[in-house]
């Protein structure tokens, strides 16, 4: 059944090899980062966790970020990273990190077509309704845009809510 399965896909291997994290520092991450290496330990995958930030052009100019600024965001953004990066490993389970910059769904998806990414696994807050249309949703743009497949994982508590 196995080899019909993958032969109809088109695939050789149908278990995930290389898991990608999307990681925004926040609760949320943490608990899809845990539910992702807690998968990667049972098939032996390797795990990438990849924390993308966004520099909003936007401003006026008069207050467009310095060069000094944006050195510093992106100082920040890694030094979080190696942090998460270096808890992760503390499973046994093969993390490297990456950071990018640009908007996180783009980065997302180029990471998982860049690397190979088998599966990608992020946090969702569930946002709906006007939180979702003022917020966007990071997770929806990735799962209908991915180039392989998605899992989206919520924190328990949010389980059952509708507006969290």
């Amino acid at each position: 059944m196995a080899d019909a399965l993958q032969t109809a896909a088109g695939m050789s291997n149908l278990i995930p090899q290389h898991i990608l994290v999307p990681h925004d520092f926040s609760e949320t991450a943490d608990h899809a980062l845990l539910f992702a290496l807690d998968l990667a330990e049972r098939l032996g995958a390797r795990v990438t966790v990849m924390h993308a930030y966004e520099i909003d052009y936007g401003f006026p100019e008069s207050t467009i970020a310095s060069v000094d600024l944006l050195a510093q965001i992106r100082t920040a953004a890694g030094t979080a990273l190696e942090a998460v990066v270096a808890r992760a490993r503390k499973r046994g389970v093969p993390v490297e990190g990456l950071l990018q910059q640009g908007a996180p769904w783009r980065e997302v998806n180029a990471v998982a077509a860049d690397k190979k990414a088998d599966l990608v696994i992020m946090g969702t807050h569930g946002r709906r309704g006007v939180a979702r249309a003022l917020l966007g949703s990071v997770a929806e743009k990735v799962v209908r845009t991915a180039p392989c497949p998605v899992l989206t994982v919520r924190l328990p508590q949010h389980a059952g809510s509708e507006s969290a």
